[in-house]
């Protein structure tokens, strides 16, 4: 049965990566706010032990491109809190570039940051909760990975693979009581996108994803929350391998 959303992640504990702002710091205090003990994880060791302190939950400083750090932090959140029933997979980035203007070392970045760290993050959680028979894993996508982007090819790339990689963990995880989710924000309202306004290439492309939305609007990091918090919750017990638009109706898809 549908459980009060103001506890139905109660008992509970969650991994936020890339926590310390944006989407991530909205998704740790809403699933916080739900109930769950939630670890922070970011780069940005200021910032997440701030967004921790908020909710009375703990803050992890990791490089979520180093598979070895990825496997380090996952070995103490289960020391610490015992097994994770959420994960959700945020970290990411991406610097403006036209793909002409890019070579091996940018695919390799953006590739790994975007991509990789996912499937890292993924990996260290899935056999836990395989073994445990519950688990909801929530990758971050965008709907760049729908439409494809101007300027962000390499991160339209990466974005379509972890959609496509949230489709296949759902399968394999299925029998095993696992869900596997992603959601796919448009235009938000985060120091990301923010950062664009100031990039020649950049400032175009953020008002053109804004005014490719219906609502004609930026998206806030507690809209793209909301979402995660249902699919990491029994609310969405028969959803999994499907990605949510949260984007205004960019893509209409």
């Amino acid at each position: 049965m549908p459980t009060s959303t103001s506890l139905r992640l109660a008992g509970r504990t969650a991994l936020v990566t890339g926590g310390a702002s944006g989407i991530g710091a909205a998704t740790a205090r809403r699933l916080a706010t739900e109930g769950a003990c939630v670890v922070v994880a970011d780069c940005d060791e200021v910032g997440a032990q701030k967004v921790a302190a908020d909710i009375d939950g703990d803050a992890v400083t990791v490089d979520v491109t180093d598979v070895g750090a990825v496997r380090g932090m996952f070995t103490y959140v289960r020391e610490a809190w015992g097994p994770i029933d959420v994960l959700v997979n945020n970290a990411g980035g991406d610097r403006p570039a036209l793909f002409l203007d890019t070579d091996e070392p940018d695919w390799d970045a953006a590739l790994t940051l975007n991509l990789k760290s996912v499937v890292a993050c993924t990996h260290a959680a899935l056999a836990t909760m395989v073994d445990r028979r519950r688990g909801s894993i929530v990758n971050v996508a965008s709907e760049a990975g729908r439409v494809g982007m101007v300027g962000g090819a390499l991160y339209a790339a990466a974005k379509a693979g972890v959609i496509g990689f949230t489709k296949a963990i759902a399968r394999e995880g299925a029998r095993h009581g696992v869900r596997c989710n992603a959601v796919a924000p448009g235009p938000i309202d985060t120091p990301l996108l923010r950062g664009l306004a100031d990039d020649p290439l950049g400032g175009g492309l953020r008002r053109g994803m804004i005014d490719a939305t219906v609502l004609g609007r930026c998206g806030q990091p507690d809209e793209v929350a909301a979402a995660i918090a249902y699919l990491a919750s029994d609310d969405a017990s028969f959803v999994t391998g499907h990605t949510v638009a949260v984007s205004g109706g960019l893509s209409m898809m």
